[in-house]
């Protein structure tokens, strides 16, 4: 019914990682059964954003696998026979009831504000009073027959949990007119089906777990271990927003965050680990995780921390070789869309320099994408400065190319902000009447075009002795 989004990827992670710490297999199933609220392109989406997340699913409609379809609307021939055996063995039963009546009852709870709840009315209709019913073509649906006594049942997170549903609601629908199952019968029926052992879900669905039990044991079946997580939050500990689409991992992903980064902070401000700390990778989250140390308390995401997080993956990545070679090709492209149209020199975008440039702001960017905002756009855009707007900050223009130029071929081995600031004052001694100020004005203009910018040393360091060169090179013979 919709993307995916923090919370769901949240609760994918925690049972890929458990099915991971165990040996166990990831299952992906899509549950489209309420047909009016499907999303076109959500489920696709759904597996795209699980790959892109790093926790690809080992069984799921894509993949396929022994137990499919995974697909709910393609296993209505299951859910059918299901609802014919509860039928059978009376614990289920047809119910004729109208919408406009279920609607009525609904008005009258509220107005005597009461929870809504069906009165199971069709519950009593005896068989001669059904096959009326049935022969006079009305609609039906299936529902369940909930009845007292349910047993406690130890979920994993929560401990011994019971909630009798039958003193608080009406017998549910399992199958719809539509012939589609809703989610309690169709949960049950695929986890058997599909032979699942564990089921770690929302804290929403807790409540529902008795009734599920219910249907177990109607079925005669045994059920798999429940453990409810609980839910994420705002740092305000209000709900996660959706409304501008600032909690969907298409988002996050088109911002340019590393999903290591996203895996990292919804597990950091949860719980199920020894210790937390920033910076964890899959690996790790496998290694530290164990399920008994989830806490019942909700989860408080601050997504203010977000790109500090991601500033420790991106350090990461450019320090990991092979991690590089792709951020290299990343941020090419990424130049060639910002600054395409400004004519960026070829050499600007060899991999040597965008490497280089990557290897020297490692730890300075929290995203790909700072390297192409204004601040840096030096590094990209070749200036076309003037030798005649260069002698307009000084005569010594000249001296003051050679100087630098000479400086850039000794220090090629070598070169650090603190060692070139000492440098370049040691330079302006050398001048015969240039100012520190004036000299400064005077590269900065000739190595970015910009009057503005991060300091003058920074600039050469990251641009590096051979761009420095060209540059002061071609301000001088422009």
């Amino acid at each position: 019914t919709g993307f995916l989004h923090l919370g769901g990827l949240r609760t994918a992670l925690y049972n890929y990682i458990f099915a991971k710490k165990h040996q166990g297999t990831f299952i992906l199933r899509v549950e489209d059964t309420d047909q009016n609220r499907v999303v076109p392109g959500a489920a696709e989406g759904i597996e795209d954003m699980l790959d892109w997340a790093g926790i690809p699913p080992d069984e799921s409609p894509r993949r396929g696998g022994s137990f499919g379809p995974y697909q709910q609307s393609h296993r209505l021939d299951l859910y059918k026979r299901a609802s014919e055996a509860l039928l059978e063995n009376g614990a289920a039963y047809r119910c004729f009831c109208t919408p406009q009546r279920l609607e009525l009852l609904k008005k009258e709870a509220l107005r005597n504000q009461q929870t809504p709840r069906y009165d199971n009315r069709c519950r009593h209709l005896t068989s001669k009073e059904v096959a009326e019913k049935l022969s006079q073509g009305f609609e039906w649906v299936v529902r369940f027959r909930l009845e007292k006594g349910v047993e406690p049942f130890q979920d994993l997170v929560y401990g011994w949990s019971k909630h009798e549903v039958a003193d608080v609601e009406g017998d549910p629908v399992i199958l719809k007119g539509d012939g589609f199952p809703t989610y309690h019968l169709a949960n049950v029926v695929d986890d058997h089906y599909m032979g699942i052992s564990h089921v770690l879900r929302g804290t929403e669905w807790l409540t529902s777990t008795s009734k599920h039990l219910l249907l177990y044991r109607a079925f005669g079946w045994d059920p798999p271990q429940f453990g409810h997580l609980p839910l994420l939050l705002n740092k305000d500990g209000g709900k996660l927003s959706k409304r501008q689409g600032d909690i969907f991992l298409e988002r996050f992903a088109q911002d340019g965050y590393l999903p290591e980064a996203l895996l990292d902070i919804i597990t950091h401000c949860g719980s199920g680990f020894a210790e937390n700390q920033m910076g964890r990778t899959l690996e790790e989250l496998i290694l530290q995780f164990e399920i008994g140390r989830i806490t019942t308390h909700s989860a408080l995401l601050d997504l203010e921390k977000l790109p500090e997080f991601n500033r420790i993956h991106l350090t990461r990545h450019i320090e990991n070789e092979g991690l590089r070679q792709k951020l290299i090709r990343d941020l090419q492209l990424l130049v060639e869309s910002v600054y395409g149209d400004q004519h960026v020199d070829k050499e600007v975008l060899e991999k040597n320099y965008v490497e280089r440039v990557l290897l020297l702001r490692k730890g300075h960017i929290s995203l790909l994408k700072n390297l192409v905002s204004r601040d840096y756009s030096y590094l990209w855009v070749r200036p076309s400065v003037s030798r005649e707007q260069l002698q307009t900050i000084s005569a010594e223009v000249d001296e003051i190319g050679k100087l630098v130029t000479g400086l850039m071929t000794r220090q090629a081995a070598v070169l650090t902000v603190e060692e070139l600031n000492k440098d370049l004052k040691s330079l302006q001694k050398q001048t015969r009447e240039t100012k520190y100020s004036s000299m400064m004005k005077l590269l900065r203009l000739a190595l970015s075009g910009k009057q503005h910018g991060p300091s003058v040393a920074e600039m050469m360091v990251t641009l590096g002795p051979t761009e420095v060169c060209e540059r002061m090179h071609k301000a001088l013979s422009s």
